[in-house]
């Protein structure tokens, strides 16, 4: 794409009264900015489309957002009327837009003749990944950028099975999207009139009820098994679960718990937290501080769009310890097995699924239980696209989970869920709680069984069109130069998953295995400028898993940092 020329044109056609003009107008003689803006429309795959707004084909706005609508709208009508009277459920989160945005869709759906279904108000993505199966429509949308920072907005696209697009789907989508002119090309009707004469409809509580229902049926345990006293802190991050994640503790009988009042509502500029991603520890910052003066034995947080959940449990000094996604994933896959082998509900042909960048000692703790593991791409469009090939093959679904905090606790739920991971978590807490433990001692009693792992998932940030051309440049260089040895340690295996690797599908992504029991993995993000990098090992100490990653990554980022 000529980016000057595609900003002479949007600068053409635009009204001088539209903001996105006098947004552009300012930056008629900076080449970069042009550049960064213009160079590509806005990437849509897997994970939809996720950008900075503005203006732009490459920012979020309503332009970029109706040309998706209409490509989505076209890929659908060539499915059929009845795919298109099944209709599109769309839900939006906090975040500046996002309401605007998600009104915009369902006209422009409605427009084109297909049924259009909305929430009220913000709900969090989960929410929208059941509502697709629940509701039978062909496809669904979330106005969401999820635990970006407050400049990003994006849109995730689902298909009918529940799950974010496939490949195959997303491409075929594209291939519609860049058909259309984001000027002249959109149908679209009032949204309120939309709503007037059937073509919009706007979902009751019931809906939020039957959500809430589907994962509160997930329960392991429950009534005097569970301690339901255990104090513990919960923070939405001023995002969409706060209501729904509440109600879901009222309905489990927890009666001890607070919430951060500061980051209880909606805050599209995220002023408590400026980077709401729980993955980072300073996100805890509030909730620590409740924490503390609460007693609390356990700290909870969600993402803004509720997919993601991340929590601190208390070690035997008192101190709050960050747990990442591997970690919070042995202690859900454990009790989750281990609770239905005690009651006799396990079954004999039970799985699960982790990403192939996520920790083998979970591997080891699903075939304690006779549970066989399976892998898949990152992300959960990928992850929990294999539930229904593996339950044609006759397994059973446990759970899911990837290293990057996204668990999936229900199967009517196709994506990650923060609501339903809490729930479980909190259960277990309770339940350990009744037994005189604690989440931390439970964590300390896997590594003795299974050995003591330390995980490490660093990245590098890379901005722009620059930083994507280094990080491609990163990534050959690797695949020229693939290291035999690394820390001393002799790499015994390399999978190239760029040309796909049994029975998954081709990825960017390197995967090195050691001689010493450890691996580590390098991958460009599919939704940032980041190269990412995961470092694992399992040893017989928690020392010496540390000192083993340390000089494993030291080695591997002096090797990627050296391509300029």
């Amino acid at each position: 794409m000529d980016a000057k020329k595609k900003f002479q044109e949007w600068l053409d056609r635009l009204s001088k009264k539209d903001p996105l003009y006098a947004e552009l107008l300012a930056i008629k003689d900076n080449d970069e900015e042009i550049e960064e803006r213009f160079y590509q429309y806005i990437a849509f795959g897997t994970a939809g489309l996720r950008g900075i707004v503005g203006a732009g084909s490459n920012r979020m706005n309503f332009k970029v957002v109706g040309k998706t609508t209409q490509g989505i709208a076209d890929y659908i009508a060539e499915h059929g009327q009845e795919a298109m009277d099944r209709g599109v459920v769309i839900a939006h989160d906090c975040r500046h837009f996002s309401r605007e945005f998600c009104e915009l869709t369902a006209s422009i759906l409605a427009a084109n003749g297909i049924k259009a279904y909305v929430f009220p108000s913000l709900r969090p993505t989960p929410e929208l990944a059941y509502m697709v199966r629940y509701l039978g429509t062909i496809a669904g949308i979330n106005i969401t950028a999820s635990h970006n920072p407050k400049i990003y907005n994006g849109y995730k696209a689902y298909w009918e099975d529940g799950c974010q697009v496939s490949r195959d789907v997303a491409n075929g989508m594209y291939e519609k999207i860049l058909k259309v002119d984001e000027f002249t090309g959109i149908k679209k009707i009032d949204f309120d009139e939309g709503v007037a004469d059937g073509r919009i409809v706007v979902l009751g509580p019931e809906y939020d009820r039957a959500y809430l229902d589907a994962i509160e049926a997930m329960a392991i345990h429950s009534g005097d098994e569970l301690d339901l006293d255990i104090p513990f802190v919960f923070t939405p991050l001023n995002g969409c679960s706060s209501i729904p994640f509440r109600e879901m503790l009222k309905d489990r009988g927890f009666n001890n718990w607070a919430i951060v009042e500061e980051q209880k509502d909606p805050d599209p500029d995220f002023t408590t937290v400026g980077y709401p991603n729980p993955e980072d520890p300073k996100a805890f910052a509030l909730a620590e501080k409740l924490g503390k003066e609460f007693g609390a034995e356990l700290l909870m947080a969600t993402d803004p769009d509720g997919d993601r959940f991340v929590i601190e449990i208390r070690d035997e000094n008192g101190n709050y310890k960050w747990m990442n996604g591997n970690q919070t994933g042995y202690l859900l896959l454990n009790y989750i097995l281990e609770g239905k082998k005690d009651a006799g509900t396990l079954p004999d042909n039970g799985c699960v699924i982790k990403s192939i960048v996520t920790s083998n000692l979970s591997t080891k703790i699903a075939e304690a239980y006779g549970v066989k593991m399976f892998e898949a791409l990152t992300g959960f469009p990928s992850i929990c696209g294999r539930i229904p090939e593996l339950t044609e093959k006759g397994y059973e679904y446990q759970f899911a989970y990837e290293e990057s905090v996204g668990y999936a606790v229900c199967p009517e739920v196709r994506d990650k869920d923060g609501i339903s991971a809490g729930m479980m978590v909190a259960e277990a807490a309770a339940y350990y709680r009744k037994q005189g433990k604690t989440l931390w001692d439970v964590l300390q009693e896997l590594y003795a069984k299974y050995g003591y792992c330390n995980e490490d998932e660093p990245n590098i940030v890379l901005e722009g069109l620059a930083g994507q051309a280094r990080i491609k440049r990163m990534m050959e260089y690797v695949r020229a130069n693939l290291p035999t040895e690394v820390a001393g340690a002799k790499v015994v295996k390399v999978i190239d998953y760029k040309d796909g690797y049994e029975d998954i599908l081709p990825s960017n992504v390197l995967r090195f295995f050691l001689d010493n029991n450890s691996w580590f993995a390098i991958r460009p993000s599919g939704t940032e400028p980041k190269i990412k990098f995961y470092f694992y090992t399992i040893q017989d100490s928690n020392e010496k898993a540390a000192e083993v990653n340390k000089k494993i990554k030291e080695e591997v980022f002096a090797l990627v940092q050296s391509v300029k």
